[in-house]
């Protein structure tokens, strides 16, 4: 949904297609109140519109889910989503398929105990619910790097319900696959938007989110009032039109090499032969679709 003043959000709809209020507050605080992003209160609505689904189909009241977390992480585990509107129903027994992983499972619960926790400051839950979410624990169990330097004993809350996450190497594309991944590309336009990623290390967000004005190209760019010595870019956080986002609430600096530049240049004069020289600030636009000139959106640029 688009909010009255430009931004637009993410809410939960229940079966007769009406507003859950308090998860449509909670939201609009999120997104409008603490400054989340877009794809943050998108993944929020999606894990509490999974636990209000098990609430209905278990007959329980979602402010008592924090009670029983733990059986809804066995029917997240293993219960499908519904499918041509007919609910899944849990298959129990040796053998049973996971559908969704122990990072998945985490996430969803991140959202229920931000909601549960934001429901029981608006008192619309009992305030027993923190106890049956959170445990008092100590910076004992933590690692050394999150201890702080100035070490001591404190105490924090932690989430009662968790699963431990398998650790995953990251799977880094290597350079042989960037090359043909390079070279099946038709345009230059999609030859630049797959570079920043693969060789800067740019989310596609940041890549989407990017304008004209960013790009610096030059070996000294002092004359564009900018100090960063060599080709770069600055990664900047900006509410943008198409959906674009940085994570990074701090703006930086990402250095380009030689054929990311070349990549700009090309791209360059492709756009200027379509569209010429003004148009969008936007860095990627729309060459060869309606409506041209288009910022592209995040999920165009794989």
């Amino acid at each position: 949904m688009v909010i009255p003043s430009g931004p637009s959000n993410w809410t939960v709809l229940d079966d007769d297609l009406e507003v859950v209020a308090i998860t449509d507050q909670w939201l609009r605080n999120l997104r409008l109140g603490r400054d989340r992003a877009e794809l943050t209160t998108k993944a929020y609505a999606g894990g509490v519109a999974l636990c209000l689904r098990w609430c209905r189909s278990t007959r329980r009241e979602w402010t008592a889910a924090g009670r029983d977390l733990g059986l809804f992480m066995v029917w997240l585990k293993y219960t499908p989503a519904p499918r041509d509107g007919a609910a899944s129903v849990v298959r129990p027994g040796p053998g049973a398929v996971p559908v969704r992983g122990e990072r998945r499972i985490n996430r969803v619960l991140v959202a229920v105990r931000g909601l549960l926790s934001y429901a029981v400051s608006v008192r619309e839950a009992p305030r027993s619910v923190p106890g049956q979410i959170y445990e008092l624990a100590d910076s004992r169990d933590l690692p050394a790097e999150a201890q702080g330097e100035n070490g001591g004993l404190f105490y924090r809350l932690r989430p009662v319900h968790s699963l431990r996450e398998p650790e995953t190497q990251v799977d880094r594309a290597e350079d042989a696959e960037l090359v043909a991944m390079f070279a099946a590309c038709r345009n230059a336009r999609d030859r630049l938007s797959a570079l920043p990623v693969g060789r800067v290390g740019l989310r596609r967000g940041q890549v989407a989110g990017l304008r004209r004005s960013d790009v610096h190209l030059l070996p000294d760019s002092r004359a564009l009032g900018c100090d960063y010595q060599g080709a770069h870019v600055h990664v900047r956080r900006r509410e943008n039109g198409n959906g674009a986002w940085s994570k990074s609430r701090q703006a930086w600096v990402a250095p380009l090499d030689f054929l990311v530049v070349s990549a700009f240049d090309l791209y360059y004069e492709e756009r200027n032969r379509l569209l010429g020289s003004g148009g969008s600030d936007f860095l990627l636009v729309n060459l060869f679709r309606a409506p041209l000139g288009e910022p592209m959106p995040p999920e165009a640029i794989g």
